[in-house]
């Protein structure tokens, strides 16, 4: 018998017919739904038919025995080499006219190649004696091994380049979610079946509608209240419309994260689609979102409906082969977005989507036949607009999935040619009514520079103020002009669990009527439901700052709330696109300054903006790498954040019991012991990105777990306010 996969806890080897055979079936199952299921199924099928050869079975047997000799010695296992096992399956699919599946099943661990070096890797099989000797093997072994019926592409992978690279990315997705699931089934049985157990769409729904029957019926009739229930039953009525593109307008504090969970379960329940993703631009805004959700949704500690999911802490792609424990163990941190609300960042959705390494491109099959809400559309990266709009149109047109832009600032993508014919279908019959309807504050325009000790006075003009600057060290800066013992902080500086207690404190201080000075940067922007008699914000792009002004007179209790735009004079712009929106904001404003209340403003602001920006909105030139099918250049040149990242761990803040549990966590991965994604999950809250390159001028307080990851040590580090303590380093060139 040919094994796949060493002994288990229950010391049980996995035969590899057996294991083949599943993986085939599970990747059908995965890819059925947009047509890639007879793909997947020969790619699953031959994946790993390279093990048949003895040389792969007696390196998995030394791996077996020095890992259990390690374990016994106290000692770290040695690592050995591995024999290729890709080579097999990827030349019988080739023998049998059926290259997309050679080329996926040579990426099923080390990632998608180039198509040029996946054809001199090719090439190179048909002359390896082991190869074919696995293959007569695996004859032998398999009777069903050449499946009758020949595999075609879809229509629209035959006639467009473009269309092509997103099959094959998500039928390759469909297979090594396959194997991971397959793998983690054999190796860890009881934590596998953690993976089902998930709450239905259906129960989902009773538990929202029940909920929002309470929230109306304790409500006051106050003219937010009714345009919020308004904009619940425009979204209920749209639901029923067929699968497609749609824009939720809705103006700040109108209830578009409960509505638009309402439209997204409702829709997915009425035409069979499978889960709802929410992507949000902010990891503040994925950990308050997720939170709503949960209270909504997770009622009994045993329930699961929502996985929480961002970029701040993720292991590195794991090893080209496999066999031993630790590239086994690195494959089961991958997430792989199964459950029924998925709430991620902006980034990890579409990096994700244009990746090439197995890790990262797992869970993007899970997309067809999805809801996918796009939070806060606007913040979109420019440089990235067209391969990202013409994702989202491949999604809607050929996988059945809904994409829905939600947003009080609708950005005009159809100006695009990418999305220039693609129907979006408003939610709402007059979503104009909304914005009037809940005009809530003025807007005062300082367009001569202040220093921060004038912007500060500002903020002491009345007890409660929040002020939204545009870097970390400009929030540093005003946070020292205030000079507020009291006042507090909202930055990426913070740790997620640092920045969720803050929100609370604030909203807790804003109910009591206690001062509250806050100063932020634009992680308060969006989705966070806070409400200040007065904003004041610093200059930048328009859309940006009609976000801001969503934090005041939330509730509509005064009967004008005031926001102030400053032109900070020690203030930094960051560069790029968003200093592109900043002159265009000021070129829209002109000398006499607008009403931003009025959407007509904003609609305004993005024409002008698109008109500018055209011409680069594949400034990486994204889209040739996709034509050309070379997918390690996709991803490198499609990255939202530019620099590369490195995860710390504050094992510093917290209560006791809380900073207890994280060290015992960092413990678990720095010994590897556990399941990898429970731990990385749990970890999430206590994570500070750094960007990797500026990390060297601190490295002397960072502690390695593994690879990507660190312990920050420094003594007196990080403060109960200010979050990551620096010093010299300037906070934007070091934390994201």
């Amino acid at each position: 018998m040919a094994y796949a996969h060493s002994k288990n806890a229950a010391g049980v080897r996995q035969d590899l017919a057996a294991h083949l055979q599943a993986v085939a079936a599970l990747a059908r199952e995965f890819a059925e739904p947009f047509g890639g299921g007879d793909l997947a199924y020969v790619a699953g099928l031959w994946h790993d038919l390279g093990k048949f050869h003895p040389a792969w079975q007696d390196y998995l047997l030394q791996s077996e025995a020095e890992e259990e000799a390690a374990k016994r010695e106290g000692r770290k296992a040695r690592r050995f080499r591995a024999p290729d096992h890709k080579g097999a399956g990827a030349l019988l699919a080739a023998e049998q006219g059926v290259q997309p599946a050679a080329l996926l099943i040579q990426a099923h661990h080390g990632g998608l190649r180039a198509q040029g070096e996946f054809r001199v890797w090719l090439k190179q099989q048909g002359t390896r004696p082991e190869t074919n000797e696995a293959l007569a093997r695996a004859r032998e072994a398999l009777a069903e091994l050449v499946p009758r019926q020949s595999i075609q592409l879809p229509d629209s992978a035959r006639r467009d380049a473009l269309a092509a690279e997103l099959f094959l990315r998500m039928v390759y997705a469909a297979l090594v979610d396959a194997d991971s699931i397959d793998t983690e089934r054999h190796r860890e049985p009881t934590r596998a079946e953690v993976r089902t157990g998930w709450l239905p769409l259906a129960t989902l729904w009773e538990r929202l509608a029940r909920d929002q029957e309470q929230l109306v019926a304790s409500a006051a009739d106050t003219p937010v209240n009714r345009v919020r229930r308004e904009v619940y039953e425009a979204c209920l009525a749209a639901a029923e419309e067929p699968p497609g593109l749609f824009r939720l307008a809705v103006p700040t504090g109108g209830g578009k994260t409960r509505s638009g969970m309402a439209f997204a379960l409702q829709h997915a329940l009425r035409h069979g689609l499978r889960r709802v993703i929410v992507a949000v631009p902010y990891i503040s805004i994925t950990e308050q979102t997720a939170a709503v959700y949960r209270a909504i949704f997770e009622r009994e500690l045993s329930d699961r409906a929502v996985l929480e999911h961002h970029s701040a802490l993720e292991l590195p792609e794991a090893e080209e082969e496999e066999g031993d424990e630790w590239s086994l163990w690195q494959r089961l941190a991958a997430e792989n977005w199964d459950a029924p609300v998925v709430v991620t960042t902006t980034v990890q959705l579409f990096e994700s989507l244009f990746a090439s390494g197995r890790s990262k491109t797992q869970k993007v099959h899970r997309l067809a036949q999805s809801v996918i809400l796009l939070d806060e559309a606007q913040a979109l990266p420019v440089p990235l607009l067209t391969p990202v709009l013409d994702v989202l149109r491949e999604l809607v047109t050929h996988y059945g999935a809904t994409v829905v832009l939600s947003t009080a600032t609708q950005p005009a993508f159809e100006m695009l040619p990418v999305f220039r014919d693609l129907e979006a279908r408003e939610i709402g019959a007059d979503p104009q009514r909304w914005f009037a309807a809940l005009r809530r504050v003025r807007y005062e325009w300082r367009r001569e520079p202040l220093g921060w000790d004038a912007i500060a006075a500002i903020l002491r003009e009345t007890p409660q103020a929040l002020a939204v600057v545009n870097t970390k060290n400009d929030a540093l800066a005003l946070l020292d002009a205030l000079d507020d013992r009291e006042a507090l902080h909202l930055s990426t500086l913070l740790c997620g669990a640092h920045r969720q207690d803050t929100i609370e404190e604030i909203g807790r201080r804003l109910r009591a009527g206690e001062p509250c000075r806050v100063v932020s940067t634009q992680v308060v922007e969006a989705g966070i439901d806070l409400d200040f008699p007065l904003v004041v914000r610093a200059f930048g792009p328009l859309d940006s700052v009609i976000q801001a002004a969503g934090r005041c007179n939330r509730e509509g209790r005064l009967a004008e709330g005031r926001v102030v735009v400053v032109e900070p004079a020690e203030g930094k712009l960051p560069p790029g696109a968003y200093r592109t929106a900043a002159g265009v904001t000021a070129a829209v404003i002109g000398d006499q300054p607008v009403d931003p209340n009025d959407p007509a403003v904003a609609r305004r602001y993005y024409e002008h903006l698109f008109r500018v920006v055209e011409p680069v909105t594949d400034a990486k030139e994204v889209q040739p790498e996709r034509r050309n099918l070379n997918f390690p250049e996709t991803a490198k040149r499609f990255r939202m954040i530019d620099d590369d990242t490195e995860a710390v761990v504050i094992t510093t803040y917290g209560t006791a019991e809380e900073q207890a549990r994280v060290r015992a966590l960092v413990e678990e991965l720095r010994t590897r012991q556990g399941n990898p994604r429970e731990t990385l999950r749990a970890l999430q809250p206590f994570i500070v990105n750094l960007r990797r390159r500026a990390a060297d001028t601190v490295r002397h307080f960072i502690v390695p777990i593994v690879d990507g990851v660190g312990e920050w040590i420094r003594p007196d580090g990080y403060d109960k306010r200010r979050g990551l303590v620096l010093d010299d380093v300037r906070a934007d060139e070091l934390v994201l």
